[in-house]
């Protein structure tokens, strides 16, 4: 009788999705073709989800309603170490604001996605990056601090820049609508910050890479979301 074969000590990789739920997709995705790439026949990743309202996320974020937000994803992360999750995954860039916060209510780890992109970043030789996301990110300072520990210099668009970049995140990319215009807009926007001696791309909103491919332009990019769900397949996957 044919017994199939599987990886018994794989960890469970807790998400916190819905942020936006076209990013939460990506998730799911990676993280399971992941898996299946490195043990091979059927197997897949263990995962567990909590989906939040992104209505209500935006809402507050908009608000500056930090701490609200810290209550709900904080209680997301709580419910994944309940259920038996062995980490949490925070779905999207501008949500590490508060991981720190988020981290001290759960006893299991909170994986950052910064730490994630900044060792991509690392390995690949660069110093000079620029980061793209949404306002609240290309500002925050915490992300900025992970990649400077790496020797990474951090670089963002002027005030129209920012501007641009915001609104496709919230008013097209969040609802799913990926449009040529906006495409063009952004790869504009990288040649100009290419000029300006940036030598390589943070995507760091987790909708960008549905917008834009490495095909489309000769510098690196760097989808945070792909690198955030690899740190969590090499953790749930670590024997040691």
């Amino acid at each position: 009788m044919h017994e199939d074969i599987y990886f018994s000590g794989m960890k469970t990789i807790g998400l916190i999705g819905g942020l936006s739920w076209v990013s939460t997709l990506d998730y799911y995705k990676h993280l399971n073709m992941l898996v299946n790439e490195r043990l091979g026949g059927d197997e897949a990743a263990k995962i567990q989800m909590v989906s939040v309202n992104f209505g209500e996320i935006k809402k507050r974020t908009l608000e500056d309603d930090w701490a609200g937000i810290t209550t709900i994803i904080g209680q997301a992360a709580q419910t994944l170490e309940k259920g038996g999750s062995d980490c949490v995954l925070i779905g999207a860039n501008t949500m590490h604001r508060i991981a720190p916060e988020v981290q001290a209510m759960v006893n299991i780890p909170v994986l950052h996605i910064a730490e994630a992109t900044a060792a991509a970043i690392q390995a690949k030789g660069l110093h000079k990056i620029l980061l793209l996301g949404t306002k609240y990110t290309m500002a925050m300072e915490s992300y900025k601090d992970i990649l400077k520990k790496q020797g990474i210099e951090t670089i963002i668009p002027d005030a129209s820049g920012i501007e641009m970049v915001n609104e496709a995140i919230y008013k097209e990319m969040g609802k799913g609508l990926f449009l040529p215009e906006t495409k063009e807009n952004f790869i504009r926007l990288i040649e100009k910050m290419s000029n300006q001696g940036a030598e390589g791309v943070i995507l760091g909103c987790t909708e960008i890479p549905q917008l834009l491919q490495q095909k489309d332009l000769e510098i690196p990019l760097f989808d945070t979301a792909y690198l955030h769900a690899k740190a969590a397949v090499d953790f749930a996957l670590k024997t040691t």
